[in-house]
This record gives structure tokens, C-alpha cells and sequence, in this order.
């Protein structure tokens, strides 16, 4: 893993957001592109949750916040869906 403190527990605490994006049924690249949009619109220092069912999601995020310089605090695998976390830089 990378420098991202990145949890992958269903139970996990979830960190404390100011935005959500429900990116459900959705497919890669969109779900990225709906958090890019949210995070352009945010403060540094923000978090954004985003709710993601593609199965790719995982790695794109982490590849995403690499690319970026914005911080993955977490992500959270439940029942077919995922749920990642983003810190804005």
C-alpha cells in the first residue's frame, strides 16, 4: 500500500466528510471524474466520500490520490460496494 492510510474493513470508523458523491452503478473513469469535480469545489483540508459498486474502483482511487497529491484516509469494502475517502491537498 501506499502512503494512504487505507482500511479495507467493512466495520472500520469511517472519517468524518463534508461532501458526498454517490457514484453507484457507475464505471470507471466516472466515478474518478465525480470526485475530481467535488474536490475542485472543496477547501484543502476537506474530505469527500464517495460511494463506488465497480469492482476497479479500489486501485483507481489509490491511483488517482498517487497522481493527484490529494490523500486517501481510507476505503471500506461492504456488500458490493466500496466507499472511499479522499483528503483534498
Amino acid at each position: 500500500m501506499s502512503a494512504a492510510d487505507t482500511s479495507l474493513a467493512a466495520g472500520a470508523d469511517a472519517p468524518a466528510f463534508q461532501q458526498e458523491v454517490d457514484a453507484s452503478g457507475l464505471t470507471c473513469p466516472l466515478p474518478i471524474l465525480r470526485a475530481k469535480k467535488a474536490l475542485a469545489q472543496m477547501e484543502s483540508g476537506q474530505v469527500v466520500r464517495v460511494i463506488t459498486t465497480d469492482r476497479n474502483a479500489i486501485r483507481d482511487f489509490q491511483a488517482f490520490a498517487r497522481q493527484t497529491g490529494n490523500v486517501l484516509v481510507a476505503q471500506q469494502e461492504a456488500e458490493g460496494c466500496c466507499v472511499h475517502f479522499l483528503r483534498r491537498r
